[in-house]
């Protein structure tokens, strides 16, 4: 199925990876474009409400610097993602699967003929990756520590609580999106995976990470702060280190203030006295690390629309930290590159006007054109953080991606 997508200039698979409890589908898929909308760098809200209007099947993406559009801030780098500060399309074909039925939906061809398109597909399995540069890192380790000691003295002079601080990969290289997103999600799935191509870029994704979810006037966030190693080798040390997650309380401070900021956010576009924490310091595990996720839930004010709730809640409080608007200040201060499409979100819109986008973490980025291969990573920087394990903390964050592009 997927590698007939790959005919289309525009395709959104979103996959819960066997998560199915967390999502309305197993996966879906929207392909080809009936409708679109490019987001510029003014009037960014007032377009997509009017493309809202159209009642239909909307599936996209908001990029990191729609911030711009929310403060007054703006960017010192361009993105070289690739993917502009956002975009929403309708489909032509629609494919939802779960629990063991398939609706196809498509307004151009019978259901019956696009299935048997599918199954006539030549499949590309291979996941060959041939780099024709070696990676970099951006920052390198040493700047990268020592741009933490001043981080740590912005929160010492309290212009800060708490700072996602990130780091970014970047190399030329071949490869086939379709089999890298497959291998990775074998080897690391998640519940709100995502393979999204627009034009000659690619997100193949595999976070953890819900930004929003809206059904009717409830609103659901569920942001992630604290991460720790699996072992998978181990049954004691990777139950221990589950344990010491839940316990630190450099982690849960972590988690905490962001739980507040995301009820603050909230609190903006729900009714008063609605926002509550449904989970506090949740602990999930995944391939690679165990997480803390927090549930925070609202009622929204009658009339709220999606752009009322991106203003009050974008950027993700879990890739900016507290308070958001200075902390972003200081990310584009101190980050020497744009995130694009990292710590941005990639969802759908129904019919009904009801939402649920991802955070975009744990993702490759792929120009097909270019051959230029981007990956990224972060963790919070708190007063207590220690520099060398916020570096090996990417480091593990990046492991399934590393692994699948064979850079272990």
């Amino acid at each position: 199925m997927l590698n007939w997508a790959d005919q289309f200039n525009i395709f959104c698979f979103l996959d819960s990876c066997g998560y199915s409890s967390a999502t309305a589908w197993d996966w879906v898929l929207a392909a080809g474009v009936r409708k679109s909308i490019e987001l510029k760098d003014h009037d960014a809200f007032r377009d997509l409400d009017s493309f809202c209007q159209d009642k239909g099947w909307k599936f996209g993406h908001f990029s990191y610097d729609l911030k711009n559009q929310v403060e007054e801030l703006d960017s010192s780098f361009t993105d070289e993602t690739g993917f502009g500060i956002g975009f929403l399309f309708s489909p032509q074909i629609l494919l939802q699967y779960n629990n063991g039925s398939l609706v196809i939906r498509s307004a151009t061809k019978k259901p019956d003929v696009i299935f048997r398109e599918i199954n006539n597909v030549e499949i590309t399995t291979s996941n060959p990756v041939f780099f024709s540069e070696t990676l970099t890192t951006i920052p390198e380790k040493n700047r990268y520590l020592e741009t933490i000691a001043h981080l740590q003295q912005h929160i010492q002079a309290g212009d800060c609580y708490e700072i996602n601080y990130c780091r970014m990969h970047i190399t030329k290289a071949s490869i086939h999106p379709i089999s890298i997103y497959l291998d990775l999600i074998e080897k690391s799935p998640a519940p709100f995976a995502a393979l999204y191509k627009k034009e000659i870029n690619y997100c193949i994704s595999a976070s953890p990470e819900r930004y929003i979810k809206k059904e009717g006037n409830k609103i659901i966030s569920q942001p992630i702060k604290g991460t720790a190693k699996r072992f998978p080798n181990d049954s004691i040390a990777d139950e221990n280190s589950r344990i010491s997650l839940l316990n630190s309380e450099k982690e849960r401070s972590e988690n905490v203030m962001i739980v507040d900021l995301v009820r603050n956010d909230l609190g903006r576009v729900c009714l008063a006295g609605s926002v509550k924490v449904t989970e506090l310091f949740g602990t999930y595990s995944f391939p690679q690390v165990h997480q803390l996720i927090s549930t925070i839930e609202g009622e929204l004010k009658p009339g709220t629309t999606l752009s009322d709730i991106l203003k009050a809640s974008f950027p993700m409080g879990s890739m900016t930290g507290a308070p958001k608007k200075k902390v972003m200040e200081l990310i584009n201060q101190y980050e020497p590159f744009n995130r694009g499409l990292f710590s941005g979100t990639i969802g759908y819109i129904t019919p009904e006007g009801d939402v649920d986008f991802n955070v975009v973490i744990r993702s490759i980025f792929y120009n097909k054109s270019l051959k230029e291969l981007h990956f990224f990573a972060g963790g919070a920087i708190t007063i207590n953080s220690d520099a060398a394990a916020e570096w090996e903390e990417c480091n593990v964050k990046t492991s399934a991606i590393r692994n699948v592009l064979g850079l272990d």
